[in-house]
């Protein structure tokens, strides 16, 4: 049977799949029940504004959701609009830490910035730099997983060190507070960014919205080479035949020789609980817990900036804050991400967006009240990356049968590189099948 392979779900995974199979000319069918593509790395319209269903960044060592996003793009080659606001690396926790990589080759940049970070008193730098040095004497790698609270307490990392560097990266990176966080993918990340070459700790801010940057390219380009895309379309079952995978919706009823299987871990068992080669594949994913992301939106007047693009707050609930007027040319718009499992779950939106408010002002004294504000409370955005944590794999124990998202077995937690990385593992096995 000719090679034709049904991507269900258009998120970053299944668009990475269905683009890297399209550049090859297998032909491929894209199914995405929502009418926006991206899945929760989409365009929300908020007053008129095209914003993001919540405020994410890569970093430079994000190569292949780089790599796709340039070959499917035309900002790649036209200058009249930049994707990407890059910054090298610099953290900043407005009134108590920064930390800035120093202009040097590996791996004295990220040396040179421990030793130089503001906030941190110089035996803390110190413990910093042996900490880093240690993990790459082990090449970032523990004999057994444990969580980054434990790892942290082991290697000496307390006081500020912890609050104000470890927290807020694993947090960031890993989207599970450090008690529960697997410390062996938060050294992944450690690895390939603060330990990689000096731009792969770059930070990488779209100043596009999340369905420009990557989703709407890919579906032009996909189609473009042949395959298709249908929107507003869910798959209803999946079923097993002597021909293929057929494949059931509203509007219809196709066979194919491969399924990618790119939806929401929460949506597995529905689609492939008749498929007993599956069963286990299912069962993990079922047992997958989930962290929220909340994203606040603030508009205030337009003569308001923060001193940097992207700026963590020390306390309260607010982890970083974006000013969309440097990034996207929102003038006055500030995006508030809070990562992660906390009180703020509690607060209801007009309460956690006072609070914020109030804490923004006592670094802005002249902050007036905003104009308009909008909480956007993702409660299951990410798996929790937790210690120990067994998940499925992209290829399954049924031949042509491929599963595809951030959630799948890998070496990063619940990001957009882990997202594409795994959409690209599928389509590159099916193109090195004979």
């Amino acid at each position: 049977m000719k090679k034709s392979v049904a991507v269900i779900g258009a998120g970053y995974a299944g668009l990475a799949a269905a683009v890297e199979l399209a550049q090859r000319n297998i032909p491929v069918t894209v199914f995405e029940s929502a009418k926006e593509l991206g899945g929760r790395a989409r365009r929300v319209s908020l007053k008129g504004l095209n914003l993001d269903n919540g405020q994410h960044i890569l970093i430079g060592a994000y190569r292949e959701t780089l790599r796709l996003i340039k070959l499917v793009s035309p900002h790649a080659t036209v200058n009249t609009i930049k994707p990407f606001l890059r910054i090298p690396l610099e953290l900043t926790i407005l009134g108590h830490f920064n930390l800035k990589a120093a202009s040097l080759p590996k791996p004295f940049h990220l040396a040179v910035g421990l030793m130089t970070a503001q906030g941190l008193s110089f035996p803390e730098r110190l413990r910093a730099v042996r900490f880093m040095l240690s993990m790459r004497s082990r090449k970032f790698k523990l004999k057994q997983d444990i969580s980054v609270f434990t790892l942290l307490q082991q290697f000496n990392q307390t006081g500020s060190l912890e609050k104000l560097l470890w927290t807020p990266l694993c947090i960031s990176a890993l989207n599970t507070p450090p008690e529960m966080a697997s410390a062996q993918v938060f050294l992944n990340v450690l690895r390939d960014s603060l330990n990689g070459g000096r731009n792969d700790a770059d930070l990488i801010i779209p100043s596009v919205d999340l369905s420009d940057l990557f989703p709407d390219n890919a579906a032009k380009y996909i189609e473009n080479h042949g395959g298709h895309i249908f929107r507003s379309t869910s798959v209803i079952s999946i079923e097993v035949g002597s021909k293929g995978f057929a494949v059931l919706t509203q509007e219809s009823n196709q066979v194919f020789s491969h399924v990618i299987c790119a939806v929401p871990p929460q949506r597995i068992k529905q689609l492939i609980s008749n498929i007993p080669e599956l069963a286990a594949s299912a069962d993990l994913a079922s047992n997958l817990t989930y962290q929220p992301i909340y994203t606040l939106y603030l508009q205030y007047s337009h003569k308001i900036a923060m001193p940097k693009p992207m700026q963590g707050l020390a306390s309260g609930f607010s982890e970083w804050v974006f000013d969309r007027g440097q990034i996207s040319n929102n003038p006055g718009l500030l995006a508030v991400v809070i990562s992660a499992e906390g009180k703020h779950q509690l607060l209801s939106h007009d309460e956690l967006a006072n609070s914020v408010h109030k804490k923004l002002k006592s670094y802005i004294p002249d902050l007036t009240e905003p104009l308009w504000y909008k909480v956007i409370a993702e409660k299951r955005a990410t798996f929790s990356c937790i210690a120990n944590l067994q998940r499925p794999e992209q290829i399954t124990p049924l031949k042509q049968f491929y599963l595809a998202g951030d959630y799948t077995a890998g070496d990063y937690p619940a990001t957009l590189e882990a997202a594409t990385q795994s959409g690209v593992k599928c389509a590159q096995s099916i193109l090195e099948i004979s």
